[in-house]
């Protein structure tokens, strides 16, 4: 009988496949199949050579019996050559020549060729090697060579000459022969004549292996210089084999021709089958030796389909291993996700009366029967004294609403509610109750207890905030990149914006902030907000503009994390008479000469008089050797420009006068004081790593001296600092006339 399954408390009890774990299984199970198809591969191919090779050794052994019967056979030609030489008709006729003897020669020879299948022909030549008869009319009539003749020959009396293979037409075909010549010679070694015997090779060949004619073990026979004798009976089954007698291998098979011709014996593969050669001697003799080459060979497609019953065997037994393997595969991945799954369960168990909130187990009857340390001091009782006793007490409801709770769950398995106290001090508690079974399906109610108090007090105080934020001024939250973050309905109304549209500050007040953003950053990062107005309709025309007051925020780092930005009215001001509007607040920095003249001008004659003037070179050494290095020059120019900012008095003011060069006006000012201030400057920019390379000059105002005069000295007191090199500070001599 099969046991039910244990119902699971949460889903994440079973077993899941995870995608990590599917490639991982996907992944061994295709090398798998990799490495047994490449395996079987292996094993296929070996056990093809190996067969081949089996082939090739039982083939040479038949090459070696076939060509020690071949060059037997020649020998016992020329035995018999010998034989036919010392008859006794040819000698009776080469006495006293007659028709009838001659006739009763030829009779002699037709009866020796019909009974002999290799022995094609015998001929008799003259002293003088003309043709006399023959026993046929196969072989041409030509007068023998002259090196066999007389006294030109090497060779004679038993000897036997054996000639070289040749071809001629035989009933349509070319057949391969060699002659064998004789020697008839008078007591007084003076020459009677010469008997020629012409045998055939391919007879030769069928008579020693018949089998060799046929395509299943074929036999090719060459000669030193590739030219196919033998063999080529019917067609060849493989390509750049000769289909012709006297074709050539050497020229339609060059790679096997120059295997052959490296050794005498030995084997080739080829693309299409596996040849076996075999140099042979057929005669040795004075004028030459006759060696020719026994060739045999397989085709692949004959080994491949001897092979063909193992191969199914292989991979028959490739895809039982590889279906067995990746069945042991997927059964240790079961077994992995089962034995996590238990593994998993029981931490549950262990850990489900150790979590922050607070966990009842509540049998069927409405009692308590397990709970945690958390649902105890969420509910302010001991452990003890909540066991068995009933729910509806400890949540205090009343017999309708408790009866309401155990009809939601009993219909959907499932009810939650937050639930407080009429004590104010006691916690607001999130109750939910879900209905689960055990293993023997008994029902059984888990409660989880969950102090939301902290979550309800947030939310009241987002609430308030809204309501608080929900006034008259325009008011936004903005990032330090300009995009707005939150807007109350003024700033909308205001600005004309949807509640949950993107919007960027900068561009929505591009012709009022966009080319200031950087500079109102570094003000608000300095002095921690900026006031100015926006969107006025006209110029000098305060009563139609709008005040805007910028907050920052930093961070940890000193960045600007949130910007607070309301919008005001702006409030109707007089002009102040006296007052230029050419001084500048510190903060700011001047960005021409012309500016810094009028600031110039209009300081007090007792500001100006007592005045002096840095200047400060900030190129370090080799930093304009290349045009590329004018964007860096600009970077290390504002980052020397906001360190100098941070700790300039406020009644100094710092201009731009060339690239990579500043000037500080500091009126009221003496020539020691304007040196120990460019000291201290100089210290300040070594100690964050800015210093390097920057060089400054001092000068102090003259009486009756303009702008230009009192930046002359300070840059003849700049070249000299860049020429000391010590202290990069200098102060040009000045006095009055």
């Amino acid at each position: 009988m099969l046991t039910p399954k244990i119902p699971q408390l949460i889903p994440a009890q079973g077993i899941h496949w995870s995608t990590q774990r599917v490639v991982a299984v996907v992944t061994q199970i295709s090398i798998l199949i990799i490495a047994m198809i490449l395996l079987s591969n292996v094993v296929i191919t070996l056990g093809e050579r190996r067969l081949q090779e089996d082939w090739a050794a039982q083939r040479y052994s038949e090459l070696q019996a076939v060509g020690s019967l071949i060059a037997d056979k020649v020998s016992f030609q020329q035995f018999r050559t010998q034989m036919f030489a010392k008859s006794e008709l040819l000698n009776r006729y080469l006495n006293i020549p007659s028709e009838v003897r001659q006739l009763k020669l030829e009779q002699n020879w037709d009866v020796i060729t019909n009974n002999i299948p290799e022995l094609l022909d015998i001929a008799l030549f003259d002293p003088q090697g003309k043709f006399k008869f023959s026993t046929t009319e196969n072989f041409s009539h030509e007068p023998l060579p002259p090196a066999l003749l007389g006294g030109a020959r090497n060779m004679g009396g038993n000897e036997i000459y054996t000639s070289s293979l040749e071809f001629t037409p035989i009933n349509g075909k070319l057949e391969p022969y060699l002659y064998q010549l004789a020697w008839l010679e008078n007591p007084d070694q003076s020459i009677r004549g010469y008997l020629v015997t012409y045998n055939s090779m391919s007879r030769m060949l069928k008579s020693i292996k018949p089998a060799y004619s046929s395509n299943e073990s074929p036999l090719l026979m060459l000669d030193t210089q590739g030219l196919l004798y033998a063999g080529a009976e019917k067609k060849p089954t493989i390509k750049r084999i000769p289909d012709t007698m006297g074709g050539s291998l050497k020229q339609t098979y060059p790679a096997l021709w120059r295997k052959m011709a490296m050794s005498n014996f030995g084997q080739f593969h080829g693309d299409d089958a596996t040849f076996v050669y075999l140099k042979v001697e057929l005669a040795t003799q004075y004028e030459a030796r006759r060696e020719y080459f026994l060739v045999s060979y397989v085709r692949n497609d004959d080994i491949a389909a001897n092979f063909s019953e193992w191969r199914k065997i292989l991979i028959t037994v490739g895809i039982v291993l590889t279906a067995l393997a990746s069945f042991l595969i997927l059964l240790s991945h079961f077994y992995r996700l089962e034995q996590r799954s238990r593994q998993y369960s029981a931490q549950l168990a262990s850990r489900l009366f150790n979590l922050d909130g607070g966990c009842l187990i509540v049998n069927d009857t409405n009692r308590v029967i397990s709970a945690n340390e958390q649902a105890a001091q969420l509910l302010s009782t001991p452990i003890d004294e909540l066991k068995e006793r009933s729910l509806q007490r400890i949540l205090q409801f009343e017999d309708d609403q408790f009866l309401q709770v155990l009809s939601s769950i009993e219909i959907n398995n499932f009810w939650s509610a937050e639930l407080a106290d009429l004590d104010e001090n006691a916690p607001m508690l999130r109750v939910v109750i879900k209905s689960e079974t055990d293993s023997h399906f008994n029902p059984y109610l888990l409660v989880s207890l969950e102090d939301v108090t902290l979550l309800k007090q947030t939310q009241h105080n987002a609430n308030l905030n809204s309501l608080l934020n929900d006034s008259a001024v325009a008011t936004a939250l903005v990032l330090s990149d300009g995009n707005l973050e939150m807007a109350n309905n003024a700033f909308q109304t205001m600005m004309s914006i949807e509640p949950n549209q993107q919007v960027n500050l900068i561009k929505l007040l591009n012709n009022d902030l966009g080319s200031q953003w950087s500079s109102i950053c570094q003000q608000i990062m300095l002095q921690g907000q900026w006031s100015g107005k926006l969107l006025c309709e006209a110029e000098g025309a305060d009563n139609h503009c709008v005040q805007a007051t910028l907050k920052g925020h930093l961070d940890n780092a000193g960045d600007i994390e949130y910007i607070v930005c309301t919008l005001e009215k702006a409030h109707e001001t007089l002009p102040q008479t006296g007052q230029s509007n050419l001084k500048p607040h510190r903060s700011t920095i001047l960005t021409n000469l012309r500016d810094l003249d009028n600031y110039f001008t209009s300081l007090t004659p007792y500001n100006r008089d007592g005045s002096s003037l840095v200047l400060i070179d900030i190129t370090a050494e080799g930093m304009l050797s290349h045009m590329s290095d004018i964007g860096q020059l600009e970077s290390r120019q504002k980052e020397v420009e906001l360190h100098l900012l941070k700790g300039l008095p406020i009644h100094y003011q710092m201009s731009h006068w060339q690239l990579g060069k500043l000037i500080i006006i500091l009126p009221n000012t003496t020539a020691d004081n304007a040196h120990q201030f460019a000291v201290k400057s100089l210290n300040d920019l070594n100690d964050i790593g800015l210093g390097s390379g920057i060089c400054m000059g001092i000068a102090a105002y003259q009486t009756g001296q303009s702008l230009e005069m009192f930046l002359s000295n300070a840059e003849v007191a700049l070249k000299r600092a860049k020429q000391i090199g010590e202290q990069n500070i200098c102060q040009a001599f000045t006095r009055q006339n």
